[in-house]
């Protein structure tokens, strides 16, 4: 199972980041995907998802700052990260859900640190 996450890197408060994760198109093609993201001593959580027909939801954290989007053809998903927060710092997985359960194990992440 391929869920690579890419994109992340340093940040300064106030800034920008894509992110991006490939998966598999049998994965993709008929799954509601997500972003989670796990910050030092914190629990994983969902932050964002999106829909095989494109509905999206957030986590009131980073809502009207993150944009999630997915490209079909690419089988793959994005976070568009703006006016980023030092307590956005955390490393960023995705994966395909079902409801907040992820459904593959967990593959690469990619760190986000948010700091000036």
């Amino acid at each position: 199972v391929q869920l690579q996450a890419s994109g992340g890197g340093l940040v300064q408060p106030g800034g920008s980041l894509r992110l991006s994760c490939a998966t598999s198109r049998s994965i993709f093609s008929v799954n509601r995907m997500g972003w989670f993201r796990q910050a030092p001593g914190k629990q994983r959580e969902l932050v964002a998802s999106i829909t095989s027909g494109g509905r999206t939801d957030y986590a009131d954290s980073v809502n009207g700052r993150f944009t999630i989007s997915r490209d079909n053809a690419k089988s793959t998903v994005y976070l568009q990260m703006d006016n980023l927060k030092p307590e956005d710092t955390a490393v960023y997985y995705c994966n395909a859900i079902t409801g907040l359960i992820p459904l593959y194990p967990w593959g690469q992440g990619t760190l986000v640190t948010v700091s000036s």
